[in-house]
């Protein structure tokens, strides 16, 4: 008898364990190859809790613990009993979010999402762009807000959202689809395949659910980082006699996506960053710049995409002559150039942009003049620039609105590749990449720019002038910077960043991050990000008068008080030369750093930009992650409990009954 319970026990063990693990058969020597075994890490790119004034957006565990729930295909979401971790495909990403939006005894069954990657996405869909219609309406300086210049914005990026939400990255996008398909053969109606989130944030975990509370609590940092802007030729800082007018010419280095790091913003705002770099190196090929009439100075703001931290903090520091932008005087800029989207500018084999003013002064009729002087120079009927329409409320979404509100006489044009209306279907989608924009595109914009620079600095009338005609954009600089800033190959990794700096990624992403110290002029780089160190040597090396004299590398300091010291990350010595290019802080003007603590200020009421002022931070986490791996259902479960349980008793019952039978049989013996 006590043979046939034990045959029964083991009978019930072995039937019980092949559905503890995910079904692999190879041999174990570890705990790690048992993990292995078990569990299959799935990696994705987050949406992450992001913070304001007001509450919150983006996306976080609703507590304190990991989420676990079953994977359920989108197509099968009408048939969910329990809160169930939603798997779907791009496409079906936007229906999705609008059924959560519109449908809260749904949004109640989903405990989190996983969304698959799709290839040559951008011609399957119409468009995709979580943003709002009009992005950033509140900042504009004019009345009508109602005005959609992103007409297929959905604006699910600015909702929050108590689960997590990961977008698959191709190869996990594929472990993925091998583990499920691995289980599905082997699976019984007791088991599942559930996911686990590890997306718990520090805020949702103490409470603070706005920036001011997670500032004050230390649970999350705010948005910012830094600007970097840089002279042609460089400032004589030592002078007191600069009364050269200024002409700023400005483009925006970050961007935004629903996924953190998945920001690449290859049309908005990046193509117009690398027309500005390519402006600047064709600018720099030529002689006589210190006799032009006009001041050169280039600008690249970052954070913009989040309440235009960068361009108005550099107003901030203007204000303040701090040491971020001495040598410049506010006073002295005559007019600011702004290089928005222009990598989407060809179509039907043409590149037209369009010019964006706000009012009509005589510096903004010299601007738009010089464009069209510019693009007469290039004697192409390719490239072509007109007036954006009358019929706009104003100028787009842009960094000239901070300029404007600080001085609404300055005269100021934005150049896009659109007139009344995003063409850009991706606005701030992760599908905003590489495949997004085109090279010439971005040379035709940045040839414009800098033959129109020349043409207002040196106030030349003749369209044929040799020296316009010999200002020409290096092509394949421009191929170079968009693989090196828009893709993972070559990426970051790309010999003209390494020429510069040594990049700690390899995949670029254009998210502004957070600040992580207190702001200064000469920040410690290794809390600078890859991309703006780039952007700092870069504009260094280009605007700069080397110093052959100084062969012997800056790592002890370079001597004069305007020289810098670029390349340093190479080599550890690096190369002394005569520029002017700086780091500015950018972060909320409603911010600052005392003690060791960011506190939020009250509210200036003549700044009508920091009455507006969100004050974005992002939350603290510990880590975040994402794994699958198989279980048994509860009901099955119980089934094993009970079964153990009746198992026991019966094993007690014969056992004793054994016992007595025994006992009487050695009696009678």
């Amino acid at each position: 008898m006590a043979l046939l319970v034990l045959s029964l026990c083991l009978l019930l063990f072995t039937f019980h364990l092949p559905f503890r693990s995910s079904g692999q058969s190879s041999s174990m020597e570890s705990v790690p190859d048992l993990q292995n075994t078990m569990y299959a890490s799935i990696e994705g790119y987050p949406c992450v809790r992001l913070l304001n004034l007001s509450g919150n957006i983006g996306c976080s565990n609703p507590g304190r613990d990991k989420v676990v729930a079953p994977i359920v295909r989108f197509e099968n979401v009408d048939k969910i009993a329990e809160p169930s971790a939603i798997l779907v495909s791009l496409e079906e990403f936007p229906i999705l979010f609008t059924r959560i939006s519109d449908d809260s005894r749904f949004a109640s069954k989903v405990s989190g999402v996983l969304v698959e990657p799709s290839t040559d996405l951008q011609n399957k869909l119409n468009g995709f762009s979580p943003d709002q219609k009009f992005p950033q309406g509140q900042f504009a300086p004019y009345h009508n807000t109602g005005y959609e210049w992103n007409p297929i914005g959905s604006g699910i990026m600015w909702k929050s959202y108590s689960f997590p939400v990961f977008l698959l990255t191709e190869s996990g996008s594929k472990t993925l689809k091998e583990f499920v398909t691995k289980n599905e053969d082997k699976k019984k109606a007791y088991t599942s395949n559930v996911a686990e989130f590890d997306l718990v944030m520090q805020t949702v975990k103490s409470g603070t659910l706005d920036s001011k509370s997670c500032l004050k609590e230390e649970t999350c940092l705010p948005l910012g980082g830094y600007s970097v802007w840089s002279s042609l030729p460089p400032i004589n800082t030592s002078s007191l006699q600069q009364s050269k007018p200024i002409l700023l010419t400005v483009a925006s280095m970050d961007s935004a996506s629903f996924f953190r790091d998945k920001s690449l913003g290859a049309d908005s705002p990046i193509s117009g960053l690398i027309a500005l770099l390519a402006a600047v190196d064709a600018l720099s090929h030529l002689d006589g710049l210190g006799d032009l009439s006009k001041q050169l100075v280039f600008a690249v703001f970052t954070g913009e995409a989040w309440g235009y931290l960068g361009s108005r903090r550099f107003l901030v520091e203007l204000d303040l002559h701090s040491d971020a932008v001495h040598g410049l005087n506010q006073g002295l800029i005559e007019s600011v150039i702004e290089i928005g989207s222009v990598g989407k500018g060809l179509s039907e084999g043409v590149n037209k942009f369009f010019a964006h003013t706000e009012g009509d002064s005589s510096a903004t009729n010299q601007t738009l003049a010089a464009l069209k002087r510019a693009q007469e120079s290039l004697l192409s009927e390719n490239v072509k620039i007109a007036s954006a329409s009358s019929s706009n409320p104003g100028i787009p979404p842009s960094s000239l609105m901070s300029f404007l509100e600080k001085n609404p006489a300055i005269s100021g044009v934005v150049l896009e590749d659109f007139d009344s209306v995003f063409v850009n279907k991706f606005y701030h989608s992760h599908l905003d990449d590489l495949s997004n924009v085109n090279s010439s595109a971005v040379v035709a914009a940045a040839s414009l720019v800098a033959r129109t620079l020349y043409i207002l600095a040196s106030e030349i009338e003749d369209v044929q002038d040799p020296t316009l005609a010999a200002i020409n954009v290096n092509v394949s600089l421009v191929e170079q910077l968009m693989g090196c800033l828009l893709d993972c190959d070559p990426g970051l990794s790309c010999e003209l960043v390494k020429k510069y700096i040594s990049p700690l990624s390899t995949c670029p992403s254009h998210y502004v991050g957070v600040i992580l110290d207190e702001p200064s002029s000469t920040p410690y780089t290794g809390y600078i990000n890859d991309v703006p160190r780039f952007i700092w040597n870069f504009l260094a090396d280009r605007t700069s008068i080397p110093r052959e004299t100084n062969s012997s590398g800056c790592q002890h300091g370079c001597n004069g008080k305007d020289e810098v010291c670029i390349k340093v990350e190479t080599d550890g010595k690096g190369v002394c030369a005569l520029s002017t290019t700086r780091y500015v802080p950018a972060y909320s003007t409603r911010l600052k750093f005392e003690s060791g603590v960011w506190n939020v200020l009250s509210p200036n009421s003549s700044e009508k930009m920091g009455i507006v002022d969100p004050v974005w931070t992002e939350s603290n986490w510990n880590s975040i992650g994402m794994r699958v791996y198989t279980v048994q259902n509860a009901a099955y479960d119980r089934f094993v409990l009970f079964g153990g349980i009746t198992l026991t008793v019966f094993s007690y019952l014969a056992i004793a009954t054994a016992r007595t039978f025994f006992s009487k049989a050695m009696k009678r013996d």
